[in-house]
């Protein structure tokens, strides 16, 4: 039987997070298993050093600033279509991981993932498979196979930044304020004020009309 490619060789991964700790944690845990040959922390930075480096497969946040996950794969997939894409992040929404798919990720995983999972996912991937968590296989198989062409939106949730999405699923979750701020990496102070962005936007005036709205809308 044929070896597949990614186990005669070392695979060459580029990370791609907004937070510096969680990309440090990444690269040491993978270590032992693959070449992370480099990172990025935005869109614009991430588009110029994939494209320089040409890695294998990419580790991808879906929530960043300035379109996130989905503005880097729309940049790479038309010039680099051999570089293969794993969308890792927290959030593990419907919306999120059917959007990523669909904009070319061969898969999605959950930060939860324990860093021989990860490893083999990468190298999956770069095989050509496509890799899930668990759970959100199903999402995947029920968007396209029930309903292909359509796409996800919703106006109201459409108003919400990335980071406001995050801190209203998890917020949902019955996340206190303080663990809200360490899942994400932030003050506390700033998940107040995302809080109250997210309130006003939507008019609402607690966190229990908010989880009663995302869970309505499958956030949680």
């Amino acid at each position: 039987m044929t070896e597949p490619a990614s186990e005669s060789r070392r695979l060459t991964v580029f990370l791609v997070d907004d937070h510096a700790m969680f990309r440090a944690g990444v690269r040491a845990e993978l270590g032992a298993h693959v070449d992370v040959i480099g990172e990025a922390s935005t869109v614009a930075e991430a588009v110029t050093k994939i494209a320089a480096a040409e890695p294998d497969v990419v580790l991808l946040d879906v929530h960043m600033p300035d379109g996130g996950g989905r503005a880097v794969l729309d940049a790479m997939r038309r010039t680099h279509p051999h570089v293969r894409f794993l969308a890792l992040s927290v959030s593990d929404a419907a919306e999120d991981v059917i959007g990523l798919i669909r904009a070319g990720a061969r898969g999605y995983v959950t930060k939860t993932i324990s860093p021989d999972e990860l490893a083999a996912a990468i190298r999956r991937v770069a095989d050509g498979d496509a890799v899930f968590s668990p759970r959100l296989a199903g999402f995947v198989l029920d968007a396209f196979a029930s309903r292909p062409d359509v796409p996800v939106a919703d106006p109201e949730l459409d108003q919400l930044t990335n980071r406001e999405r995050e801190v209203l699923r998890l917020l949902a979750r019955g996340y206190a304020y303080k663990e809200i701020a360490k899942e994400l990496f932030i003050s506390i102070k700033t998940v107040e004020t995302h809080v109250s962005n997210v309130l006003r936007k939507l008019q609402m005036s607690n966190r229990y009309e908010l989880s009663r709205w995302a869970a309505d809308r499958r956030l949680v």
